[in-house]
């Protein structure tokens, strides 16, 4: 989808991202603050509605993320949903644990009381989710994870159509928890979606890649001149390419960013916080070194040990990018 010429001027102020190597709970004095991620599964989470920890292990010293917006921030809990929010933008997480291994179940319930939840308030409107559960690659065909965990997304993303899809990422931890985090980013105002011309919308993909395909779009642009940029790898039209080879596949990836950011009318690289996640720990030195080679002037990298939706995918790269 592509961006009228004229835009009106924005109504959101920008959400402010960062990664600060500070203590948490000093960031949470911030009236500001509407969410702090943890990752690793040794960092300990303050007890506090606006914090999640994600269990990948980070590959370099890991910074907390932080989000601020304008404030004063009011948050809660309702039930196994947590949640933060000030007039402009709501954080909202979801940890359910799977019955039985069922994550298309656990996905059900968690997109359906999430959605449900935050649809009932003032910032309705979903930018960006973000998805992270075990073994995302186990089992075959349709038996596999990750086309489970799509079947019970799309059910409780059933009150959304194809356009208001947000930007996401699911990526597969490698620790047998047996729980499915769900968190997202909605605003006030509807945002924008953004594909990209060198892939066929995720939610088009033929029936090859499962019975439901997943559910999400490549970017989404909000009312503040931020794109929020989905998990992006080496894939065109809707295959995989350069199996094994994590250069050609980190090429590939950074030409889908160039792309999608120039569809959102801006120019990927500068002003842009970046999280890779890499399937093979191993490689995760020559991604750091891609990365600062091609995106010198990011705000921000952090890179992850995770697999990726797709066996055969090596790398996957998502980000927020400042478009004014």
């Amino acid at each position: 989808m592509s961006l009228p010429s004229h835009l009106p001027l924005p109504n959101l102020p920008p959400l402010e991202l960062s990664y600060r190597q500070e203590d948490a709970r000093a960031l949470l004095a911030d009236e500001r603050v509407l969410a702090v991620i943890g990752f690793g599964g040794g960092w300990v989470a303050p007890d506090d509605p606006r914090v999640v920890r994600v269990a990948l292990e980070p590959l370099s010293p890991a910074p907390l993320e932080v989000w601020r917006g304008r404030g004063p921030v009011r948050h809660g809990r309702e039930g196994a949903l947590r949640w933060s929010s000030d007039d402009d933008y709501l954080f909202a997480a979801i940890e359910l644990a799977e019955v039985d291994g069922d994550i298309e179940q656990a996905a059900h319930a968690a997109y359906r009381e999430l959605l449900a939840w935050v649809q009932a308030r003032a910032t309705p409107h979903w930018l960006r989710l973000w998805n992270y559960f075990d073994a995302i690659n186990l089992g075959a065909g349709d038996a596999e994870r990750y086309r489970r965990f799509c079947a019970g997304r799309a059910r409780g993303m059933a009150c959304l159509r194809d356009g208001s899809y947000p930007a996401a990422c699911a990526i597969g931890g490698h620790g047998r928890s047996g729980r499915l985090l769900v968190y997202g980013l909605a605003a006030r105002s509807p945002g924008v979606r953004i594909e990209n011309p060198r892939q066929l919308s995720a939610w088009r993909y033929p029936r090859q890649y499962g019975p439901t395909a997943p559910t999400f779009a490549r970017a989404m642009r909000s009312d503040a001149a931020q794109l929020f940029i989905s998990g992006t790898a080496a894939v065109v039209g809707h295959a995989s390419l350069h199996d094994e080879d994590l250069a050609a596949q980190l090429d590939e990836t950074f030409a889908n960013l160039d792309h999608v950011v120039e569809a959102a009318h801006g120019r990927f690289g500068e002003q842009v916080l970046l999280k890779a996640y890499v399937r093979d720990a191993r490689d995760g030195a020559a991604v750091a070194q891609a990365i600062a080679a091609r995106v010198p002037r990011a705000a921000g990298v952090l890179i992850l040990a995770g697999d990726i939706c797709r066996r055969e995918l090596l790398v996957e790269i998502d980000g927020v990018q400042a478009l004014a």
